[in-house]
């Protein structure tokens, strides 16, 4: 695992302190290279708030986990308790809960609601008045399962829509369009907390399928990699 991070990682000089990054989360043999570029790029901050989809079901609709660990290559990190609690506390949606994290890879757990994805982000900017740095950090994939062609086609709109820095944008442009797109939640939420930290700049670093890793072009997924300063 160290040694498959290590060659995905690109170590590009000198490193940045973004706000907000926009990672797949995909396996690391299809969106590797597309995570790896965003992190090689960035000097990560002691806190950060996740955002995720939810792939397992379970819980409620919008979750945080307040309390425990996460496992990570090379050891456990543990969950920043004050600064969850603080999220908590300002969140008329969100629920203390731990089943919806069993199985995932993220903190926190949205649906796809728009009024509650808005209500969340706009809860989850207690960042900006927060005594270090934190960095908001959303899980996504992009289309799903369609033709590289139209994926592309369809990835780029919505990738349009994030560098816009627009979450009611990015809602309409995936419904209108039927965008496959498995965290259009925590994007919208990330996009509405954004607003409250003053004037971001958005910068995509790279796009690919999984079609340009498989050779398989008829039944892709997008990926995209996008870091906000």
């Amino acid at each position: 695992m160290e040694a498959d991070l290590s060659r995905l990682l690109e170590d590009v000089q000198p490193k940045i302190a973004p706000r907000a990054l926009v990672v797949p989360h995909a396996g690391w043999t299809y969106s590797g290279k597309v995570a790896g570029a965003v992190y090689g790029r960035v000097a990560l901050p002691r806190l950060a708030v996740l955002l995720g989809p939810n792939h397992t079901g379970l819980g409620p609709w919008g979750s945080i986990m307040t309390r425990g660990s996460w496992g990570i290559p090379g050891g456990e990190i543990a969950v920043a308790s004050d600064l969850a609690d603080a999220i908590l506390a300002r969140s008329r949606e969100l629920r203390e809960d731990e089943s919806a994290h069993r199985l995932a890879e993220w903190e926190v757990r949205l649906h796809e609601r728009q009024r509650h994805e808005l209500e969340v982000g706009t809860k989850a900017a207690v960042v900006a008045g927060w005594a270090e740095p934190v960095l908001l950090l959303s899980s996504t994939d992009l289309n799903h399962y369609e033709s590289q062609a139209v994926s592309n086609r369809k990835d780029r709109l919505a990738i349009e829509a994030i560098l816009a820095l627009d979450p009611e944008g990015l809602q309409r442009t995936v419904r209108d369009h039927h965008i496959s797109m498995c965290g259009i939640a925590p994007t919208t939420a990330l996009l509405a907390a954004l607003r409250d930290l003053g004037s971001p700049r958005a910068e995509l670093v790279r796009y690919m399928t999984s079609g340009d890793v498989s050779g398989d072009y008829d039944r892709v997924v997008g990926y995209c990699g996008v870091i906000i300063n």
